[in-house]
């Protein structure tokens, strides 16, 4: 590779969300959202575009966005002197291994193989409508709201008739995969329909060529598809705002319960505990908290077996794996798996030619600007200075980590244009968080 085209990669980097300004319309993805306790539930409707069969192969011709090299079915990787070989053991349909910064594609297996994404489909739900509410804005649940939620449907208990922040919703929806919170904020955003609509408009326009929206909180619907490939640039580009960063960090918060009277007839609401789904954030039996872990999101429903998109950082380097439907049946295989592929990442990323690249938004600008920050809400810290990794009390027992990022990652002038700085390290993520 030229000297010349490193430089112009380089200079892509982390790419973002879409001009905001924009209507964004949402692309429909077979999976179906991740059930609360991370199993499949078999009421979940399929779609016969996704089959689960262990005979199904890759299509012969796949997308070739990123590069040729992605567009082959199998194992695509280009190991250089001294590179450590793949993990021989992994059974995921499809995944990929990628510098989250420099946007190289270190490895990929079947990246454009358009598969049922369950609940990682949420990621670009929360990178589509993250910027249009303010944390603080308050909604009030009315029936309609949760219209329509799909049987089996993992959920964090949203009631009717009870008021909510929009920053409660965005816990909702990251740490307990709640469909219930998608609903409520589609609801907010105008309803489903112009939510999908949205969703895949703004998948359209981060090249993200694979993936069609049908239900937004990614419930096993007939059509709705994405790929590895593309659940990582939708990754990257969530990745960009502050508060995205942190919800997918944040290993547990206190949400709002119910409002009831006490003996003395004294109104009262309490609130209770919940608990990141993502066990490589979390740790579980058998599975240790991933070393450097930032996020980002899981998903399994019947259709799409399990999936899961994780972004980590070690020794300065900020690497984003995606895997889709391990076939092996063993426990938390997609998060082993995901370990395997992240361990021979950091092994390998000096060591092997890139397959391929994320590609950038269409209208991204690949300029530089210094001490800016996109954020979840208008603005950003905008001080050029880096932003330290800090545990904040979500409620008693709560932590969110908030991954900042050094200086001026990705802008959001007033004209809605996105420029693409170099750095986009994330904070100390080293420390073992405290286990649920």
């Amino acid at each position: 590779m030229s000297a010349m085209k490193k430089t112009a990669k380089s200079s892509l980097l982390v790419t973002s969300a879409t001009l905001l300004t924009l209507s964004l319309t949402a692309t429909a993805i077979a999976g179906g959202p991740a059930v609360a306790d991370g199993t499949p539930t078999p009421s979940q409707k399929a779609s016969p575009k996704a089959s689960t069969s262990p005979t199904a192969t890759p299509p012969a011709d796949m997308s070739t966005v990123g590069g040729a090299q992605l567009g082959k079915a199998g194992t695509q990787v280009n190991l250089g002197t001294g590179a450590p070989v793949l993990p021989k053991d992994l059974s995921a349909r499809s995944w990929i291994v990628a510098d989250a910064e420099s946007g190289d594609v270190l490895a990929a297996h079947n990246a454009h193989w358009r598969l049922a994404p369950a609940s990682t489909l949420k990621m670009l739900f929360a990178d589509t409508l993250l910027p249009k509410f303010g944390k603080d804005e308050k909604h009030k649940v009315v029936p309609s709201d949760l219209a329509g939620i799909g049987p089996g449907s993992s959920m964090v208990g949203i009631k009717e008739d009870e008021t909510y922040t929009v920053h409660d919703l965005w816990l909702g929806v990251f740490l307990r995969s709640g469909n219930d919170a998608v609903r409520v904020l589609s609801a907010m955003n105008g309803g489903v329909e112009p939510t999908v609509e949205d969703m895949n408009a703004h998948a359209e326009e981060l090249q993200a060529l694979d993936t069609h929206v049908v239900s937004p909180d990614g419930y096993d619907e007939v059509g709705q598809v994405s790929s590895a490939y593309d659940l990582t640039l939708i990754a990257r580009s969530g990745l960009q705002k502050k508060d995205f960063r942190e919800y997918a960090s944040t290993v547990r918060a206190k949400f709002p319960g119910e409002t009831k009277k006490n003996k003395k007839g004294k109104t009262t609401r309490k609130s209770f505990e919940i608990q990141n789904t993502n066990r490589l954030l979390t740790g579980d039996y058998g599975l240790d908290v991933y070393r450097g872990i930032a996020g980002v999101k899981n998903g399994n429903t019947s259709n799409a077996g399990s999936t899961f998109t994780g972004v980590a950082e070690r020794d300065g380097k900020v690497l984003l794996v995606t895997i889709m439907n391990p076939e092996k049946e063993e426990s938390n295989e997609v998060y082993k798996e995901t370990a395997r592929l992240l361990d021979w990442g950091f092994q390998a990323a000096d060591k092997v030619e890139p397959v391929g690249e994320l590609v950038p938004p269409k209208g991204a600008d690949t300029g530089t600007q210094p001490g800016t920050e996109a954020s979840g809400e208008a603005g950003g810290s905008g001080d050029g200075s880096p932003v330290a990794a800090s545990a904040q009390e979500a409620g008693s027992g709560g932590v969110g980590v908030a991954l900042g990022i050094t200086g001026g990652v990705l802008v959001l002038l007033a004209g809605g244009v996105f420029l693409v700085n170099r750095r986009w390290p994330l904070p100390d993520l080293v420390r073992r968080r405290p286990r649920p």
